[in-house]
C-alpha cells in the first residue's frame, strides 16, 4: 500500500486532511513517527512558499513523499490580513480563541457589507530531494460573523461563514459541521483537485 507523510504538526489540521484522504487507500503517517524533530520555519511571503517548504523538509526527513499545507484566513477590510500569520495572528501568547478575538476586535466596526473574507490553502507534494511533484492552491469566499457560533473546527471557522450561507449568518464552519466543511473548504477543494492524481504521483516517485 502506498505512503504519504501529512507535513503538519496541529492535530485538527491532521485529522481533517486524514479524513479527506482515507478514501484513496493511502496509509498516512504523520511526523510523530519520525523519530525526530520536525519544526518548519513558517517564514515565507506566501502560502505556496510555506506549504513547499513544509513538504520538502518533511520528505527530506523521512525519505518519502510527503504532503504540506500552509493556510489561513485573508480579509479584505485588513488588507489580507492575518494572511500567511493566521496561526500566530497576534503574538504567541494567544491561542486559538484568541487569535479569533483579536480579529473580532480589529473588525469591531467594520459594517457587514465589507466584512468579505476567504481561507486560502495551498498544497504541495514532494519527493526527497527536494523535488516538489505537485502544488495547488483554493479557496474559499465567505464573510466574518460578529460574534462565534458553534463548536466544530478550528481556527477561525467559529466566524467565517461560506458564501453558500451568507443569508444565514449563524451557518459558520463550526457550525455546518465536517461534511459540509470538506465539501465547501479552501482545504476541501484543494485536495479535490489532488486526489485523481495523488496515487499516480506516488508511484512515480517511488
Amino acid at each position: 500500500m502506498a505512503e504519504l507523510w501529512i507535513g503538519s504538526n496541529n492535530k485538527k489540521k491532521r485529522a481533517e486532511l486524514t479524513r479527506l484522504l482515507e478514501p484513496l487507500g493511502i496509509t498516512l503517517l504523520t511526523p510523530d513517527e519520525l523519530g525526530s524533530s520536525f519544526d518548519p520555519i513558517e517564514d515565507q511571503p506566501d502560502f505556496a512558499g510555506n506549504a513547499r517548504k513544509k513538504a520538502t523538509l518533511l520528505a527530506n526527513l523521512s525519505g518519502g513523499i510527503a504532503l504540506a499545507d500552509d493556510s489561513g484566513l485573508c480579509v479584505d477590510a485588513l488588507g489580507g490580513r492575518p494572511g500567511v500569520l493566521s496561526a500566530r495572528y497576534g503574538g504567541p501568547g494567544l491561542d486559538d480563541r484568541g487569535r479569533l478575538m483579536r480579529l473580532l476586535e480589529e473588525m469591531r466596526d467594520v459594517p457587514a457589507a465589507k466584512r468579505t473574507a476567504r481561507f486560502v490553502c495551498s498544497l504541495c507534494v514532494a519527493a526527497p530531494g527536494d523535488r516538489v511533484l505537485a502544488g495547488i492552491e483554493a479557496a474559499c469566499e465567505g464573510v466574518l460573523h460578529t460574534q462565534p457560533s458553534g463548536n466544530e473546527g478550528f481556527g477561525y471557522d467559529p466566524i467565517f461563514v461560506p458564501a453558500e450561507y451568507a443569508n444565514d449568518m449563524s451557518q459558520s464552519f463550526a457550525v455546518l459541521g465536517k461534511e459540509i466543511k470538506d465539501k465547501l473548504s479552501h482545504r476541501g477543494k484543494a485536495l479535490q483537485q489532488l486526489v485523481c492524481d495523488l496515487p499516480r504521483l506516488i508511484a512515480d516517485a517511488n
